[in-house]
């Protein structure tokens, strides 16, 4: 393959509930320490949430702060610590040439409640209605942000892929730089769900919003006692490269991006189709020109749904029954579901296996669902092994959106 088609990460910038970098979030994974608390939410009362304690003021002002979105926040966070981390002269780049393509849930849902709660308290009198509201709730807002924060001129993009859409982010900025649209992309995902009282009424109606006397073990993959979703909010945004721009300025490389698919179940909005999420990853492996038998690492999506689970399981035995080296761990057991950032945000969690081998575990697994059963699946404690060379990361959304990425170690 031609340098210029081959893709590489060189920065990485996060916030996560264990986590507002890279090496802090990795070990706490590493350490068996997750972050989920129980908050005050409107209508609701108290429900569990994984929750950031990034500092928005390290790259914006209160006045920014206080007319744009948390999503908006979120992603300017990630993306000055993703650009910082790259090491890229940011002062000399051409702006014109920079994309951001950021993935996202839902968006607008947030800002949409509180105005409405706040104008309930004027007898629903719409002269108090912001007008900030229309940038704040656009599909573009988050990565609108991030361009007028760091004055990128490039095309900016938020794209709604719903909990796929952290690998959908970075797919699609693979994509421009392969077609030569940009030259240097920031990707991945952000979301503020927890801030809307909407997403936790509706898993709750559901029947899907987790809960446990102890918040750090109600996110429990695979477990017999799941019970739901814990809602976070979180994000990660990946400076991408062409592979020659990178060697060119001798940047430092996290792995290349080999594969990738995307496609859809078109059988329901809500529950999982183990069929379409195996071809989903055998399109990757084609793209990528490997074998099941060459993953080292899977990163599953499972969410803590009874079904949810049981499905991806499915695949995944499908796809890797033959792989005696192939493992298998889970992060939201560690932050809960970032939705829109989960994807990219798990990923990372998981690139630093590339240097030390080692797997971090899927926590709060105290009895394993047998229909959840996987051949080297990595439960409670980290796992050293002789190597990990790729790594596949699956993340799958509602009205059946797949998405996987693969990403392959690079040997300098």
């Amino acid at each position: 393959m031609d340098l210029n088609d081959r893709i590489v990460i060189t920065g990485i910038g996060l916030t996560a509930p264990n986590g507002n970098n890279l090496s802090e979030y990795r070990k706490n994974l590493l350490d068996g320490k997750a972050n989920i608390q129980r908050i005050e939410t409107r209508y609701m009362g108290p429900v569990l949430a994984g929750v950031c304690n990034f500092d928005p003021l390290r790259y914006q002002t209160k006045k920014e702060i206080r007319n744009g979105t948390r999503a908006g926040s979120i992603g300017i966070y990630c993306a000055h610590e993703a650009i910082r981390d790259s090491g890229v002269d940011w002062q000399g780049i051409d702006r014109s040439r920079v994309g951001i393509y950021e993935g996202i849930t839902e968006h607008g849902n947030v800002e949409t409640e509180n105005e409405i709660y706040n104008i309930s308290q004027f007898n629903y009198d719409t002269k108090y209605w912001s007008h900030h509201h229309n940038p704040r709730t656009v599909a573009n807002n988050p990565a609108g942000e991030v361009s007028i924060n760091l004055k990128i001129t490039g095309p900016h993009y938020t794209i709604g892929a719903a909990c796929a859409a952290g690998n959908a982010g970075l797919i699609h900025g693979v994509q421009m730089l392969r077609l030569k649209e940009i030259d240097f992309a920031l990707a991945g995902g952000v979301s503020e769900s927890i801030h809307t009282f909407g997403i936790f009424a509706a898993f709750r109606s559901q029947g899907a919003l987790g809960e446990h006397n102890e918040p750090n073990k109600a996110s429990r993959p695979f477990d017999t006692a799941r019970n739901g979703i814990v809602v976070s909010e979180g994000g990660c945004i990946y400076t991408l490269e062409r592979l020659e721009d990178a060697l060119k300025r001798k940047a430092k490389i996290y792995g290349e991006i080999v594969g990738y698919g995307l496609n859809s179940d078109a059988t329901d909005t809500v529950l999982p189709n183990p069929e379409r999420q195996a071809e989903c990853i055998q399109l990757a492996l084609k793209k990528a020109g490997l074998h099941p038998k060459d993953i080292h690492l899977v990163n599953t999506h499972a969410t803590s749904t009874n079904q949810g689970d049981i499905q991806e399981c499915e695949a995944l035995r499908q796809i890797f029954k033959d792989c005696p080296h192939t493992y298998f761990n889970n992060t939201k057991s560690f932050i809960g579901h970032a939705m829109g950032a989960a994807g990219a945000l798990e990923l990372a969690g998981n690139l630093p296996s590339f240097e030390d081998a080692t797997i971090h575990a899927t926590i709060n697994v105290d009895n394993l669902d047998p229909a959840c059963e996987l051949n080297n699946l990595v439960i409670n404690k980290p796992l050293k092994v002789n190597n990990v060379d790729t790594i596949l990361n699956n993340s799958f959304g509602m009205l059946g959106i797949n998405s996987v990425v693969i990403i392959k170690k690079y040997i300098y």
